[in-house]
């Protein structure tokens, strides 16, 4: 799967002006935040060779396009990303929605290399490896938020 498959070729603008619409359509995301994320989801998807259909829908999941979100576990911006186990490989403001969306993307790559596929990627991504693979509940959340992650990407690509 690479980066720019699912929105065709062209220039970084191009795919991201294509993303940007989907995004506007499918999430009902205002055109000042889709036009504003989108060529740093397209350059991130590129960067970590992850869909960036995949990185739209997995923010749609984590923060519905809330650049400012904060969970109770403590996970911030976009793609909701741990501070705590993440701060290290992802230096910055991850308030930074550039930055922000550059980690979460290569934590999806990580996990999908160390998973061996894009679900079990994305339940990684809400419940963490070690959760996963300890425990049938964790991994029942996990396999659950992955469909819905999933769910959205779908939804994205026929607004596309």
């Amino acid at each position: 799967m690479t980066g720019c498959s699912s929105l065709g070729g062209g220039s970084i603008q191009k795919r991201a002006g294509k993303l940007s619409t989907g995004i506007q359509k499918a999430y009902s995301v205002s055109p000042d935040v889709a036009n504003r994320v989108s060529p740093m989801i397209v350059q991130s998807a590129e960067q970590f060779d992850v869909d960036p259909l995949l990185i739209a829908a997995t923010i749609r999941q984590e923060s519905s396009y809330r650049s400012y979100a904060v969970s109770p576990s403590g996970a911030v911006g976009l793609t909701q990303v741990m501070p705590r186990y993440w701060q290290q490989s992802c230096p910055g403001d991850l308030y930074n929605e550039y930055t922000n969306i550059r980690c979460g993307t290569m934590i999806l790559s990580k996990y999908n290399q160390s998973a061996g596929s894009w679900k079990k990627a994305l339940a990684y991504y809400n419940v963490g490896p070690s959760n996963y693979e300890s425990s049938w509940k964790m991994r029942r959340q996990g396999k659950k938020y992955a469909k819905q992650v999933k769910k959205h990407q779908k939804q994205l690509k026929s607004a596309l």
